[in-house]
């Protein structure tokens, strides 16, 4: 007869499953990080940071369709592949929105795109410069779905590949508030006395201090930049997880199983390791969940400031700040877009919180 396991972490598992909010958020956050890490392979516009622009073209509606003419450049683009797939492609091609074309022997002649009614100027080019280039081939339709940008940049692609900051963020982030959080909580909780006071005046002096105004000195001291950003907004999340680890040992530090393993002389290093934060890491998940939501809306502020990720690279934050007074011109879609993606990516981390909080909790 078999028999059902009846672990806390299956019984964990279980309950997690039957949570749909929590599952739905799980499989969207790693829908989320497969489009961050393969963005260039999603995104219509493939260049670096989806930098393309078309000024003739901008802040154009959803659904928008051009024909666009593209000249092959005699420069030689030797990335490879993978360099391809992760940091996208070094446009070497010249890109041009036309109304209306005509091939004419070995000419061809075309009316660059003009908006508002305008009419744009007519040029042509010797088709001979091409050779092996088939002259329908230099002419593509191109759908915007997401429409452009102030800039006449794709918006779909702009945020795909911005998803990347704002993902890759919270790992950073919560990865070094995690590694300095457990070890600063783990040493105060478990040896107490005038260590626990010196580490409880750092932590309440840290957190005494502003988020944003701790972030943006940091940056300030880093300098700005994508990696800087993630740092800064890492040393300032350490606080919560170190209160809540040093809480938890000081609760567990003198249970049986802790006063057995010292018996059987062990070190410190192993008990706490070993013996006392495995017990302990169910409120650690959670919290690491809300701390992934906190810092996507760090970063988003940051960008909005200015002082997070640098044009040309793609920030939602930054996506934001560039069109905000759109929303009282009449195209409000160029703000709101990224800022529905942080929401929904931000309730996803807040919903799984919530999940895992209910699926870890031993007294239900």
């Amino acid at each position: 007869m078999s028999q059902n396991s009846s672990s806390l972490s299956q019984l964990a598992l279980q309950k997690f499953k039957q949570d749909f909010l929590g599952v739905f958020s799980f499989w969207f956050i790693v829908l989320v990080g497969v489009i961050s890490v393969f963005a260039y392979a999603f995104a219509p516009d493939n260049s670096q940071h989806a930098n393309q622009m078309h000024l003739a073209i901008h802040s154009k509606k959803p659904g928008f369709k051009v024909q666009m003419l593209i000249l092959p450049s005699s420069i030689e683009n030797n990335q490879s592949f993978i360099d391809k797939l992760f940091f996208g492609k070094k446009n070497t091609e010249t890109e041009i929105p036309i109304s209306t074309y005509q091939i004419t022997g070995e000419t061809l002649f075309y009316t660059e795109y003009a908006s508002d009614g305008l009419e744009g100027a007519e040029k042509s080019i010797h088709l001979s410069n091409f050779q092996g280039v088939n002259a329908s081939s230099l002419i593509q339709e191109k759908t915007f779905l997401f429409g452009t940008d102030k800039y006449g940049r794709d918006l779909l692609s702009r945020i795909l590949v911005g998803a990347r900051i704002s993902f890759f963020i919270g790992f950073v982030a919560v990865f070094i508030s995690l590694v300095i959080g457990i070890f600063m909580g783990s040493i105060a909780g478990y040896f107490g006395g005038k260590v626990d006071a010196f580490i409880m005046w750092i932590i309440n002096v840290t957190w005494s201090i502003p988020t944003l105004l701790l972030v943006i000195a940091i940056t300030l001291a880093l300098g700005k930049g994508f990696w800087q950003v993630f740092i800064a907004v890492g040393l300032t999340m350490w606080v919560e997880v170190a209160r809540v680890v040093r809480g938890q040992i000081i609760s567990v530090k003198e249970m049986q199983y802790v006063t057995a393993a010292r018996a059987l002389g062990f070190n410190d290093f192993r008990i706490i390791t070993k013996h006392i934060l495995p017990n302990i890491m169910a409120p650690v998940i959670v919290i690491s969940a809300a701390n992934f939501a906190a810092a996507i809306l760090i970063e988003s502020g940051l960008s909005f400031l200015g002082i997070g990720a640098q044009p040309p690279m793609a920030s939602w934050g930054a996506m934001i700040k560039d069109h905000y007074n759109y929303i009282i011109l009449g195209k409000p879609y160029l703000a709101l877009i990224p800022g529905l993606c942080i929401m929904s990516l931000v309730m996803a981390f807040m919903l799984i919180g919530n999940a895992l909080r209910d699926a870890l909790d031993v007294k239900s």
